[in-house]
């Protein structure tokens, strides 16, 4: 089959990489540019038209600029809608001869994407992804940095779909792509809701902000659109109001709608006997360990069975899907020790690993950080549940960004009892961090890496270098 290119230059872009001639560039106020800056390099790159905020302020020499090209001005009142309406009318409106569906939640969006996508693919439907760890039409795969990407980028996706007969599109649908209109007139075609749980403090001002943004994605869905939501997390009954026609899934309620029993789980994997109207069938998976992924693979084989897959080729997907690159990603070491690379960096997620982890070994070794820039509220909180399960911790640097490193230890450190802290050891230097959580393991240690999962750089000082937890492990 075939590689699909996606194209340098859209049609409409905010990203002036993105500008050819003939383009429109929708500026937009980001959270630290503004996109007006660039309209001179977007006029130079040949764009025709000039969207910018109602209120913008355009200097002189820009307002000149745009005269002297024959550009035309286009004041808008939301840049952010204006780029998703502006980016889908240009493609042609894809989206509309495809079959979207969403996943959300506070954790799980990754797997569950990528077990949707599996299963599908199986069971021989066309199928593209759109994640946080990368995009993919059928067999080819394209780098991605956001867990749902700018809707010029999306429209363009969506066009490459068409043309390639895809039938399906899974996608990460993340609060704040909802928050800044990035799925602005999507409507999809069916919806997973994994879990909710506190996170993104430093975009949200209250636990009940987050929620309601994301909750907003019941107000694009297609009627009578599969919504499967988990009844085992708490806010399940509130999020019954924001869409009657939702299914539940659960591992504990027999008569929820998609049920399941978690026959085992462990380091040959998880597997899970789900129970169908009058029947029951078989779903292993060798490549995925954890209880908490036991939600992930019953939401895509729940999500799949409304689609129409068939209980036997549900059974056939699960027994061949190879795992999520950064999720308990597994490495086994010399020394007899193994190592995990998880993108666990919220609390939520710390306690779900841990919770796994501590079941399988008598030695847990913790090697994380936090991400500068963001919620620094939950790193005191991230030390205080990785003291209550690690043996050792070592705490270091993850993506700093403009922040002070050893602030953000320092930070993590606070939230940890004094009687625990002699357990824990401070190395900036994350490789160096990781090559001494090696030195201190024995045959049966885990080594948990947790934080970056398959992104494979490091941010400091706002300055993107390549770093490869893999290759580190893989050295050892």
């Amino acid at each position: 089959m075939k590689n699909i290119i996606l194209p340098s230059f859209y049609p409409v872009a905010c990203h002036t990489d993105h500008i050819g001639p003939g383009s429109i560039f929708v500026a937009v106020h980001g959270a630290k540019q503004d996109g007006t800056a660039y309209i001179p390099t977007a006029l130079e790159k040949g764009a025709r038209i000039i969207v910018i905020d109602q209120q913008a302020h355009l200097d002189e020499g820009t307002r000149v600029l745009i005269e002297h090209k024959n550009a035309l001005l286009m004041r808008v009142e939301n840049p952010r809608r204006a780029l998703a309406l502006l980016s889908a009318h240009a493609a042609g409106y894809p989206a509309e001869r495809l079959k979207i569906i969403g996943i959300t939640g506070t954790k799980g969006k990754t797997t569950t994407s990528f077990l949707l996508f599996h299963l599908l693919r199986t069971a021989g439907k066309k199928v593209a992804l759109l994640s946080s760890v990368h995009n993919a039409i059928n067999d080819t795969v394209y780098e991605t940095e956001l867990t749902t990407q700018q809707p010029d980028y999306l429209q363009v996706f969506f066009r490459a779909c068409v043309l390639a007969g895809i039938e399906y599109v899974v996608m990460e649908v993340a609060a704040q792509a909802l928050t800044l209109e990035r799925v602005c007139g999507l409507m999809f075609d069916g919806i997973v809701f994994t879990n909710f749980s506190q996170e993104h403090a430093e975009f949200y001002r209250t636990y009940e902000e987050y929620f309601q943004e994301k909750s907003r994605i019941f107000q694009q869905v297609k009627k009578d659109a599969p919504c499967l939501v988990n009844r085992d997390m708490p806010l399940f009954e509130r999020l019954k109001n924001f869409c009657p026609m939702i299914e539940d899934f659960s591992l504990h309620e027999p008569t929820a709608q998609h049920y399941a029993r978690l026959v085992s789980s462990g380091w040959n994997g998880i597997h899970l006997e789900m129970y169908d109207a009058q029947q029951s069938y078989e779903l292993p998976v060798r490549n995925l360990i954890g209880d908490f992924n036991a939600y992930n693979l019953l939401a895509a084989a729940g999500m799949a069975r409304k689609l129409g897959i068939l209980p036997e080729q549900l059974t056939h997907g699960c027994a061949s899907f190879a795992g999520v690159p950064g999720r308990l990603e597994l490495y086994s070491l010399p020394n007899g020790a193994r190592g995990i690379i998880d993108k666990a960096h919220n609390p939520s997620s710390f306690t779900a690993v841990f919770a796994t982890l501590r079941t399988l070994t008598n030695h847990l070794i913790v090697v994380f950080g936090a991400g500068g820039d963001r919620d620094a509220t939950k790193r005191p909180v991230m030390g205080a549940i990785a003291a209550q399960f690690a043996d050792t911790i070592i705490i270091t640097s993850d993506n700093p960004r403009s922040e002070k490193v050893e602030t953000i230890i320092e930070q993590i450190v606070a939230g940890i009892d004094e009687s625990k802290r002699g357990n824990v050891l401070t190395i900036v230097d994350r490789r160096a961090a990781i090559e001494h959580a090696y030195r201190l393991s024995k045959k049966g240690s885990i080594i948990a890496l947790l934080g970056k999962g398959p992104d494979e750089y490091e941010l400091v000082a706002n300055v993107k270098t390549y770093f490869s937890e893999r290759e580190i492990l893989q050295s050892l």
